[in-house]
C-alpha cells in the first residue's frame, strides 16, 4: 500500500474520538480531518432538543433495512444548492434518566478514566459504588477527549459525508455537505485523503419489522408508533394501553420503566429469546404480560379501531401506543456499493472487524456488537493507526479470508459474527499482538500503547450485569408486594 499521509475520520462519537488520538500519537500523518454531522462530538451520547420529533418516513424501507438513501452529488464542486430535506436518522436515544448499562471501566479508554460522579437515582438503584454512569457523565467524558492537544481544530461539525469514492489517483474523495447559516442552502465540497477511518457507528437507523396493517395504523393514528430510539420517559404513556416489542436491550429497559405507569398490564412482545447478559428478569414484573409476535394490526380512524392480533390468536383492542425496541440497521449511505454487500445486518470482508479486505486503506472502528464498548474501540483504532502509519503489515489475503470463513462457521453469518461475547480477552489480545508496541524515537516512545487484557475487566463487566438483574428482581418483588396489599 502507498504511503499514507492524510486520513479522514467519519464520525466524532466514541470510536472517532479515540481514533483521533491513536492516529495523532503515531506522528506519521500530515493531515487528520474529522467529519461530524451533528453540532458537537458524542455520537449516540448527545441529547436532542426537547421539542424534536423523530420520524419514520418509510416503514417499508425501514423493514427492508434500506431507508438511508444516498443523495445525488452535484456536479462541479464546490457549489451551493437548496438545503437537502433527506432524513438522515441523526437523532439519538438519550432520555433524561438514561444511564449506562455496562461497567464504567469497560466504557473507559485505558489512559482516560471516567468521572466517579453518580446521580442520586443511580445510587438508589445500584448503591454508592454503582458501576454505571448517567449519560451526562459520558457526554462530558467524550467532550474531554476532543478538548485536548488541539484536537478540536481537526473536527468539522454539522458536516455530512454524502459519498466516499476512490479516484484515478488512488485518493479517497469525500463529497461533503454543510448547511449554511441562511437556512436555505447547503454548501457542497470535496476533500481528498490517502485513507479513511469509518467510525460512524451502526446504532442510528431504526429497524422495525414488517407487520400487516402497521403502515395503515401509523397513517391512521400519527405518533402512536415509535421506535425505542424516540422514547423519552414514561410520562407520555401514563394510564395508556401500551405494547412494547423486543427483548434485547431497550425492550426490557422500557418495559420495566413503564410497568407501574401505563394501564395494567403492559404488553411485551417477545420471541422467547432474551439478551445473554440480562435474560428475562425485567419481564418478570407482575404488571407485564408477555405475548408472542404480532400477526397483524387492524385500524380505522373513523371508527377509532386500534386492534392488534398476536400469533397465538389473542387480540388486544384500543391500543394507544406501540413501541418497537427491535434494534437498528447498519447502513452506509456514503459508501453505497459497499453498503449493498451488507447481509444479515453484517458487513462482510472486514478482516478483524477493522480492515476492508479489498483495500485496507479503508478501515472501520466500532464495527462490532456485544463488546467492551468503548474500550474495544481503542484497540481497533490503535491497530488501524499502526497499519496506516506503515509500522505493521497484514497477513496474506488467503489468511484474512480464512479468518472470516472460520468465524462464520463458529458464530454464523449475521450479527453474532460481530459479537465479541464471550471471548473478549481472545480478541483484545489478538489485536494487541497485531498492533505491537510503540516505537522509540528520539529517546521517547511514539504511538499509543495497549495494555494487556486484565481478568478483572471481565469480572467487573459480569458483576455489573448482576447489579442490573438485582435491580429488576428488587423492583419485581416490591411490585408484587404492592399488588398483594403489602407494605
Amino acid at each position: 500500500m502507498a504511503s499514507v499521509k492524510s486520513v479522514a475520520i467519519i464520525g466524532a462519537g466514541p470510536a472517532g474520538l479515540i481514533a483521533i488520538d491513536a492516529l495523532a500519537q503515531e506522528e506519521a500523518f500530515n493531515c487528520i480531518r474529522v467529519f461530524e454531522r451533528r453540532e458537537k462530538v458524542g455520537g449516540c451520547w448527545i441529547e436532542d432538543p426537547e421539542d424534536h420529533v423523530q420520524q419514520l418516513p418509510d416503514l417499508q424501507k425501514i423493514a427492508e433495512r434500506r431507508p438511508d438513501d444516498t443523495l445525488p452529488i452535484p456536479d462541479n464542486l464546490p457549489t451551493k444548492k437548496p438545503r437537502s430535506t433527506q432524513y438522515r436518522f441523526s437523532e439519538t436515544s438519550i432520555y433524561p434518566t438514561l444511564e449506562t448499562n455496562i461497567d464504567v471501566h469497560a466504557m473507559s479508554f485505558s489512559q482516560e478514566s471516567m468521572s466517579a460522579t453518580r446521580t442520586d437515582l443511580n445510587i438508589q438503584r445500584h448503591g454508592n459504588d454503582s458501576p454505571f454512569r448517567h449519560w451526562k457523565v459520558v457526554e462530558e467524558y467524550l467532550d474531554g477527549l476532543v478538548n485536548r492537544k488541539g484536537y478540536e481544530s481537526l473536527v468539522s461539525y454539522n458536516t455530512t459525508v454524502e459519498l466516499v469514492r476512490k479516484d484515478s489517483n488512488s485518493k479517497w474523495v469525500l463529497a461533503l455537505r454543510k448547511p449554511l447559516d441562511n437556512g436555505q442552502e447547503d454548501y457542497w465540497w470535496e476533500e481528498r485523503f490517502d485513507a479513511v477511518v469509518v467510525a460512524s457507528g451502526h446504532y442510528h437507523v431504526p429497524f422495525i419489522p414488517h407487520i400487516d396493517g402497521l403502515a395503515k395504523f401509523t397513517h391512521d393514528f400519527p405518533g402512536r408508533v415509535e421506535h425505542s430510539k424516540a422514547w423519552r420517559g414514561p410520562k407520555k404513556y401514563r394510564s395508556k394501553r401500551v405494547i412494547v416489542v423486543g427483548a434485547s436491550i431497550s425492550g426490557p429497559d422500557i418495559s420495566f420503566s413503564m410497568a407501574d405507569e401505563v394501564e395494567t398490564p403492559l404488553h411485551s412482545v417477545v420471541r422467547g429469546k432474551y439478551h445473554p447478559y440480562f435474560f428475562d428478569y425485567a419481564f418478570q414484573h407482575p404488571n407485564i404480560l408477555r405475548h408472542p409476535p404480532i400477526a397483524r394490526i387492524d385500524s380505522d380512524r373513523e371508527s377509532d379501531t386500534r386492534t392488534v392480533y398476536f400469533e397465538d390468536g389473542a387480540k388486544l383492542e384500543n391500543v394507544d401506543h406501540i413501541i418497537f425496541g427491535t434494534g437498528y440497521s447498519w447502513t452506509m449511505h456514503f459508501l453505497p456499493e459497499l453498503a449493498s454487500t451488507i447481509r444479515n445486518n453484517r458487513l462482510p470482508n472486514l478482516y478483524q472487524h477493522v480492515f476492508w479486505r479489498e483495500d485496507p486503506s479503508l478501515c472501520f472502528v466500532g464495527a462490532i456488537a456485544a463488546g467492551f464498548t468503548f474500550k474495544v474501540f481503542e484497540w481497533q483504532a490503535v491497530l488501524a493507526a499502526r497499519f496506516l502509519a506503515g509500522r505493521i503489515t497484514l497477513p496474506p489475503l488467503s489468511e484474512q479470508i480464512r479468518w472470516e470463513e472460520d468465524r462464520i462457521a463458529c458464530k454464523g453469518d449475521g450479527v453474532p459474527f460481530t459479537a465479541l461475547y464471550p471471548d473478549f480477552e481472545l480478541y483484545f489480545e489478538e489485536i494487541r499482538r497485531m498492533a505491537g508496541e510503540p516505537i522509540e524515537k528520539g529517546g521517547r516512545l511514539v504511538g499509543r500503547p495497549l495494555p494487556k487484557f486484565e481478568k478483572h475487566w471481565r469480572d467487573e463487566f459480569d458483576a455489573a450485569h448482576l447489579r442490573r438483574i438485582a435491580m429488576w428482581k428488587r423492583g419485581n418483588e416490591e411490585a408484587r408486594e404492592r399488588k398483594s396489599g403489602g407494605t
